[in-house]
């Protein structure tokens, strides 16, 4: 624990320091980077994703729709795998450059009145297909959250994060400090909110649908950076 500690000390006394410099020439010009920050590159595909939703593979889309929560246009995909799977993804895209991630999970869990239990985080590796001419693939690593959630009518085990380029993390934290490092090299860190609901049965044990829904996330991942979130 001593070692984590130490580990996480270091961690944020580097990011401090690379944030102090980046911080000193726009001191001395009077001009702070973040004042007016970079757009984000990946916009116009990025609201293109609330019309054309995403092509997840080994699922098959049966209907999509744009879905209005707390004000934001997510959209709501119904998704079906060759063993008769069903699960929901709802995809909110960052719209405008100054859009942050704002911890939509409330809004979510609020429209449908959830009770939730069995609240975990986990830990899966996407890898992008090797693309010519380079023949280069990227890698990223996401942390989500992983929980059972039921109303009088349905049980569904359900995966949550914010996906970008080169990861995700349910926090937004995890997205300011990863944009705010990008901002010192005139750069911006492009998200997505992701929530995947599966259905189980009522008051199902979640454990037994975890290797599924780490699958779909992880296909989930990778088609978005292959896509909307492509570098």
């Amino acid at each position: 624990m001593k070692n984590e500690s130490l580990s996480k000390i270091i961690l944020f006394l580097f990011l401090l320091g690379v944030i102090v410099v980046g911080a000193i020439p726009g001191y001395f010009s009077g001009y702070w980077r973040w004042q007016k920050p970079p757009a984000v590159a990946n916009i116009e595909q990025l609201r293109h994703l609330r019309t054309t939703g995403l092509t997840v593979e080994n699922w098959q889309t049966l209907d999509k729709q744009p879905l209005n929560i707390g004000g934001l246009h997510w959209i709501l995909q119904d998704i079906q795998n060759d063993t008769k799977t069903k699960a929901l993804i709802l995809l909110l895209p960052q719209s405008e450059s100054t859009d942050q991630p704002q911890v939509e999970w409330t809004d979510i869990s609020g429209l449908q009145r959830w009770n939730m239990d069995s609240q975990t985080q986990i830990k899966f590796t996407a890898t992008t297909p090797q693309n010519p001419p380079s023949n280069t693939s990227q890698t990223a690593t996401v942390e989500a959250n992983f929980f059972r959630a039921w109303s009088d009518r349905q049980t569904w085990a359900v995966v949550s994060w914010y996906a970008f380029p080169t990861g995700g993390n349910p926090s937004p934290q995890a997205w300011f400090w990863a944009d705010r490092k990008a901002q010192l090299s005139n750069r911006r860190v492009p998200w997505v909110a992701v929530s995947i609901q599966i259905f189980i049965e009522p008051l199902g044990d979640i454990s037994k649908i975890r290797p599924v829904a780490e699958s779909l996330a992880k296909n989930v991942q990778t088609a978005l950076m292959t896509g909307p979130l492509a570098e």
